[in-house]
């Protein structure tokens, strides 16, 4: 009784020490229902396999979301918050990610032909894998193309 006792306190315990993310239930829906959610709060969001293509997502804040899979083809994600984002193989081909922060989220394998990452910062991003070819790059930050596709 007392080893349970033990576990179930120390798994309280290191619960409480997890990051708490703030994506807002109602943004979360309606992103999900019309694919139109500028400046939402997404904070942590688990997304993973959703069609979310053509989303307008301007501005939102999508860092720490879960987008593993995910359809963002054609997509409005202009100075979006995306720093920390889970997007291997992400379907960006054709998005508009210019201005958007893209600082240590995963991309690896990620389809991101002709999208547009003009002024985006790619500072500790992983990209290795994704494909790049026609991509806008002129003046993204920090971005390391080591073993990407063009």
């Amino acid at each position: 009784m007392k080893r349970i006792l033990i576990i179930i306190s120390l798994a309280l315990f290191i619960g409480t020490l997890s990051p708490s993310f703030a994506a807002n239930s109602t943004h979360v829906e309606k992103l999900k229902t019309s694919k139109n959610c500028p400046r939402c709060s997404l904070d942590g969001a688990s997304l993973a396999g959703a069609n979310l293509a053509r989303a307008k997502l301007r501005g939102a804040d999508l860092s720490r979301a879960r987008l593993r899979g995910t359809n963002l083809r054609g997509a409005d994600l202009v100075g979006a918050n995306l720093s920390n984002a889970e997007l291997r193989r992400v379907n960006l081909r054709g998005a508009n990610l210019s201005n958007a922060n893209l600082s240590g989220a995963n991309l690896r394998g990620a389809n991101l032909r002709g999208a547009n990452l003009r002024g985006a910062n790619l500072s500790g991003a992983d990209m290795g894998g994704a494909i790049i070819k026609d991509a806008k790059l002129d003046g993204a930050i920090g971005a390391n193309l080591d073993g990407t596709k063009r």
